[in-house]
Parts: structure tokens; C-alpha cells; sequence
């Protein structure tokens, strides 16, 4: 079993405002949360911008972004710290969700459904009126302080009856359903990502449109945003279109090649 430490689950941000193209009152519904206290919760598939959303949102509201990427060997003690050798003395070492909650910074907890049970359990008292970190190890109660917030978001549409979030948990949370954007916003954000035209991001985005109607029967998961960006990026830099779909839309959607074969056809039927 991964023994996870604290630094190596965690990236915080700070930095210049990353691009994001609102698809509705995320960004107003985000602001007022947290200027309330109020826990948030980010429900949507893979790839379609929940994270770059959340760092958006960070450093629009000038807090540090600490983001985990939760999975199954995932501790409660990941997120609160523990006691670590140092210099030949024992010593507590802060994990991201306590670093967040001194801080007064936003704490990301990406595809929380992925970790241990025990992590939401010290996640409750961050979410209802009490904000309170309790640190049994060391015998802390810390106290969220105003700005503090804490984020989840996971993928109802890949999680299955062992993995899922429990409505009592969901219930503490403010929630906001995403969804890959619209075509003419899509294309934007592939064109600006990449810097490809916009008639070439409208066509990998009408190719993904195709895509997304197999998902749910021959593909667990549609194409995602992130990977049609990827693929511009191959484009712009000159690689042929048919090799940059394969690599970076076909081969990570499936190995299994009856599968891929289909989406070949649909690339051809498209582009020749």
C-alpha cells in the first residue's frame, strides 16, 4: 500500500489568472460561497474544466489553492498531517487540509469519492456552522478563519455503488453541475489553449460532438475538452490531423480495438 505523505498529494497555486470561459453563474455562485463559508461542490464529467475552474476562481479571489488528487490509499492523516522524522527528531508536519485552514486558503479535494471513508469524516466539521479542523494527534481544534473554503468535486457518471458520495455528505455542500461547454464556447477554449484557428478547433469539436454520442455504450467516458485541447496543441505544432487524433482522442479513450477501429471510422467519415 502507497504510504502517501502530505507533500507528494498536494500542488498549491498561486499565480497569474488562468483562462476560463464561464458557462453560466458559476463564477457569482463560487464568489458568494465562499464569502459566505459555505463549502462547494463541483459535479461533472472528466477532462470538461471543474479543476482549471477552481484555480480561476483562486486567484480571482487572491487565496492559495491547495488541490489533492484523491485516490483509494488516500488517509484522513494525508490531509491533516502527522509526525515525520526530521533531522533525527519527530516532528508534525501540516498535510494541504490544514495548511488551507491556517491560511485561510481554498482546499481542492479532486475526485473525493476516490478516497478512504475516514476522509470524510474530518471533513464534516468543516462543513456546517462549526468550521473546525480537529487535529487528534496533536490535540488541536483549529478554527477556519473567514476566507477559508474547502472544494470537492468528483464524476457522477464514472462512479459506481461502491463509490459514491453519500447524501448526507452531498447535503452539506453548495453544488454546481458542469458539462463539456457548447460548441461555439468549445471551440473558443480549444483555439485559445492551442492557439490553432478557429475552423480547425470547430472541426475537433464537432469530431468530440460525434464522440460524445458513443460514450455510455462503447466508451466509459466521452472526449473530453482537455484532450481536444492536447490534440490542437499537436496540430498547431504540425503534426498531421490524423495522427494527432489518434494519439491524443482515439488511444486514451479505449484499448480495446473493435472500439478504436469505430472511432476511426468516424474520424474518416469527418476528415477523409
Amino acid at each position: 500500500m502507497r504510504d502517501a505523505s502530505p507533500q507528494d498529494t498536494t500542488a498549491s497555486f498561486t499565480g497569474d489568472l488562468p483562462y476560463y470561459l464561464p458557462q453560466g453563474a458559476e463564477c457569482a455562485l463560487f464568489t458568494e460561497a465562499q464569502r459566505h463559508g459555505l463549502p462547494f461542490l463541483l459535479k461533472g464529467p472528466t477532462g470538461c474544466g471543474k479543476t482549471r475552474f477552481v484555480t480561476h476562481m483562486a486567484v480571482q479571489l487572491g487565496l492559495p489553492l491547495y488541490t489533492v488528487a484523491c485516490h483509494d490509499d488516500l488517509t484522513a492523516a494525508d490531509l491533516t498531517g502527522r509526525y515525520l522524522l526530521k533531522g533525527g527528531e519527530t516532528q508534525w508536519v501540516d498535510g494541504p487540509l490544514t495548511r488551507a485552514v491556517r491560511e485561510g486558503g481554498i482546499c481542492y479535494l479532486d475526485e473525493v469519492v476516490e478516497a478512504r471513508k475516514d476522509v470524510t469524516v474530518v471533513l464534516h466539521p468543516l462543513t456546517d456552522d462549526r468550521r473546525l479542523l480537529p487535529l487528534d494527534r496533536t490535540g488541536e481544534l483549529i478554527a477556519a478563519p473567514p476566507s477559508f473554503m474547502l472544494v470537492v468535486s468528483y464524476n457522477p457518471g464514472y462512479q459506481n455503488v461502491l463509490k459514491s458520495l453519500k447524501p448526507s455528505t452531498r447535503q452539506r455542500f453548495l453544488a454546481w453541475d458542469f458539462d463539456y461547454p457548447p460548441p461555439d464556447q468549445e471551440t473558443r477554449i480549444v483555439a485559445k489553449e492551442s492557439g490553432l484557428d478557429d475552423e480547425m478547433a470547430g472541426l475537433l469539436v464537432r469530431l468530440a460532438g460525434r464522440i460524445r454520442g458513443m460514450a455510455g455504450a462503447d466508451l466509459e467516458e466521452a472526449a473530453s475538452t482537455r484532450l481536444l485541447i492536447y490534440c490542437a496543441i499537436l496540430v498547431k505544432a504540425g503534426r498531421p490531423l490524423k495522427e494527432a487524433v489518434r494519439a491524443a482522442i482515439i488511444e486514451p479513450l479505449s484499448d480495446d480495438r473493435d472500439v478504436k477501429d469505430g472511432l476511426q471510422e468516424v474520424l474518416s467519415a469527418m476528415i477523409g
